[in-house]
């Protein structure tokens, strides 16, 4: 094993690490009656047969070669999983970091991180379809069937998104009988919120399923400047699913989904510390409108030898966020306006506001062949994928003349009211396709090998839509002209192999290797230049493709009613991103770091103590170190983004409490510890401590009556720092109460 990029002492450490974490996790599985709990709550204590899919196989959480935490349908219920913060948070070594829009949330796993611009950090496929674009993620989860987030780069898999892992989201499918769900319920926010769906047959061989989702609060977060909330949502989502088995072989799975939502955003604080915690004074409410549209193909057809899966997926997603601009303050309170009137005198000052347009198309494609799940020793996957992506985006700044502020969409503003200030916009078209092939060899009972193999090519093409008129003119940078074409090319290839060994049918012990890659892109034209001027190193106008190599093993164990699973990786990491704003050309941009290393594990146990009573407990570490940097004095500090540790503790008690009446308590504690946020590591933010709780009783026909909290100790931190003192509010406690009912 050859850990490039380390010196003796840190393979000496790793080494310590490694073997500290293989023994303790040998000597817990010697020492107790044991369990592989890989979902972090207690729900499947129970169900020694959950099943999981994804390594593209059917297979139990137990006998799975790989960290993976799933949630059932009655985990998803029970813990009252709404959005994927949700999920998130009962996961170890995994966090999601939302932003100043709807569309911004980022979600860092096991030290690989996301930020803006970038491609995310996870492979997210939602009923066997890719999400294409990081804003589709942080959307409402309703009528759900399971979630599983596997950890550690899966790109053999699922392709260069998957560098930190693989989320699976499966919603629930057609029924044979006319059955149904619906939820009703209200939150302090005041808010109220509606959810369900509806199932059964339409002919023989045909069903459907339609289900959707609605949410309306005022909010939860104080605009002390305008006494209203800076936060309200209104959020629609529809999903429906056609599913025809034409023959005993062959099916044709259509499904269609859309979400509306409209919020506001950028009510952000300018601190020094990412602990400090402000009240909002914007002057502009803002406003950040999401739609999101999907359509969806699945076509099977299971042979004798070999399955044929077609998915083909058309994918738009269109954000537009206007508000407050630098320095998030009234107008006569603002930087800008203060600074002018003190140079120019009294009636000079202007203050500004903003607005960003996202406008994305894509298409997809992928066929695979593979071999049936009739548990032969040898089985086998081969396909390929292709996706076809138009992206345009356009940011700017407008003159705030205190008569509110409005959308900007392709062209500079020519509204009186909210005179342009500055303008940029690029269009992409990017098209990428891969080719991958599998296989797995059962050598025994005990012994089984898996192979993955995938190569990724992402030919990327920006063009510069900026009129020449806003094109930002710097000293010392060459000026960008309008019509401007770029193009670049990013390919990998990404191996993974994994062995697996199983001396007994409760214990699982396996290990591995695998590669993870990630597309680069492109900055601003001239930002690289403009980067150099100002001192900032690390950016220039195209950000570099990432990679991470990962080594893992792990060990999963089930005796009795408890359970335990633990994992140790070391991971080298080249060219992650951090976030960059250059003020003078007033753009979004990504640097590279060019080598981090990031080592850690994750332990986690579930035990049933009484009949229905459950807890678990969950721990996940992650050191990060910057190895390599253009400033010599960023090396040896954090990686950004990165907390060296998550703490779940959880308890359940989810059983009957009368011959009529069942009841559940439940309550969720995480620990998320100190974090980083850029790699000069001027600022870590404090621990933070979130407990959530949940208690109801459900009748005999099918009502259910829930109480719910969510940060119930009403926790004030802030979700995200950016370079410059940008802090962004977290929400505080929510809670409310919700009734439910099932047919």
């Amino acid at each position: 094993m050859k850990f490039s990029g380390m010196n003796r002492a840190s393979r000496a450490n790793w080494g310590r690490a490694l073997v500290s974490t293989t023994a303790l996790t040998a000597a817990t599985l010697a020492a107790a009656p044991l369990a592989a709990q890989d979902a972090s709550s207690a729900d499947a204590v129970e169900d020694q047969g959950i099943v999981v899919t994804g390594l593209r196989r059917s297979e139990t959480l137990q006998d799975t070669p790989a960290a993976v935490t799933a949630f059932d349908a009655q985990t998803i219920t029970n813990a009252g999983i709404e959005r994927p913060a949700d999920f998130i948070a009962l996961t170890p070594n995994v966090n999601l970091v939302e932003t100043q829009n709807a569309g911004n949330a980022f979600v860092i796993i096991r030290g690989i991180t996301q930020n803006r611009n970038s491609e995310p950090s996870v492979a997210v496929i939602v009923d066997g379809v890719q999400q294409v674009n990081p804003a589709q993620f942080n959307q409402e989860l309703f009528d759900i069937e399971q979630i599983e987030v596997l950890k550690g780069p899966q790109g053999g898999l699922y392709g260069r998104n998957a560098i930190g892992g693989a989320i699976i989201i499966t919603t629930k499918a057609p029924t044979d009988e006319f059955a149904g769900n619906i939820t009703a319920g209200v939150d302090n926010g005041f808010g109220y919120y509606l959810r369900g769906g509806i199932s059964g047959p339409l002919a023989e061989n045909v069903k459907f399923r339609i289900a959707g989702s609605y949410y309306d609060t005022d909010g939860f977060i104080d605009n002390t400047f305008l006494n209203e909330k800076a936060d309200p949502v209104e959020d629609f989502s529809l999903r429906a699913n056609l599913l025809v088995e034409a023959t005993d072989r062959l099916t044709f799975d259509l499904r269609g989904s859309m979400n509306q939502l409209r919020t506001q955003g950028l009510y952000y604080n300018i601190v020094g510390d990412v602990n400090t915690v402000a009240p909002v004074r914007v002057n502009n409410p803002g406003q950040n409108d999401r739609d999101i549209y999907n359509a969806a193909l699945k076509i099977e057809y299971a042979g004798d030898n070999a399955v044929f899966t077609s998915v083909s997926s058309y994918d738009t997603v269109k954000e537009v966020l206007t508000g407050d601009a630098f320095d998030f303050l009234p107008i006569e309170d603002s930087f800008f306006f203060n600074l002018f009137e003190f140079l120019f005198g009294p009636g000079n000052g202007f203050d500004l506001n903003q607005s960003q347009y996202l406008n994305v198309k894509a298409f997809s494609q992928e066929v695979r062949l593979a071999s049936p799940e009739d548990g032969r020793k040898f089985n086998w996957m081969a396909g390929g994928y292709l996706i076809d992506t138009t992206r345009f985006i356009s940011t700017g700044n407008m003159i705030d003349t205190g008569n509110g502020v409005f959308p900007v969409f392709r062209s500079p503003s020519t509204n009186p009211l909210n005179p342009q200030f500055s303008f940029l916009s690029d269009g992409q078209d990017n098209f990428a396709w891969a080719l991958f092939a599998n296989a797995g060899y059962e050598f025994s009972d005990q012994l089984r090998v898996d192979a993955s193999l995938r190569y990724d090519r992402d030919k990327r093409e920006q063009t510069t839509l900026t009129p020449q008129a806003f094109l930002p003119v710097v000293p010392g940078v060459p000026v960008a002209q309008s019509g401007e074409v770029r193009t670049a090319i990013f390919d990998d290839w990404q191996p993974k192999i994994t062995l697996t060994y199983e001396p007994t049918r409760d214990l699982t012990i396996y290990g591995g290797y695998s590669r993870g890659f990630r597309s680069g892109g492109f900055n601003q034209t001239g930002v690289g230049a403009e980067a150099v001027n100002n001192g900032i190193v690390g950016v220039g106008d195209i950000f570099r493709a990432e990679t991470a190599d990962t080594f893992e093993i792990g060990a999963k164990a089930q005796l009795g009613p408890v359970r335990l699973a633990g994992a140790a990786y070391t991971t080298l990491s080249k060219n992650s991103y951090f976030f960059v704003f250059l003020a003078e050309s007033s753009t979004q941009n990504l640097g590279n770091i060019p080598e981090t290393r990031l080592t850690g594990f994750e332990l986690e146990a579930t035990a049933r103590i009484a009949p229905f009573f459950d807890i678990n407990a969950a721990i996940g570490v992650t050191d990060s170190e910057i190895k390599e940097f253009p400033d010599p004095s960023v090396i040896g500090n954090k990686a950004p983004q990165v907390s060296n540790y998550t703490l779940n503790l959880g308890a359940q008690y989810a059983g009957p409490i009368s011959d009529t009446l069942d009841g559940l308590l439940r309550i969720d504690y995480r620990r998320t510890g100190k974090t980083w946020w850029e790699p000069f590591n001027t600022t870590v933010r404090d621990p933070i401590d979130i407990v959530d709780a949940r208690a109801g009783v459900k009748l005999e026909n099918g009502v259910s009556i829930t109480a719910f909290a969510s940060n119930l100790f009403n926790e004030i931190y802030n979700a995200e720092f950016s370079p410059g003192g940008f802090v962004f509010r977290a929400r505080p406690r929510r809670y409310g109460v919700e009734v439910g009912f099932r047919f």
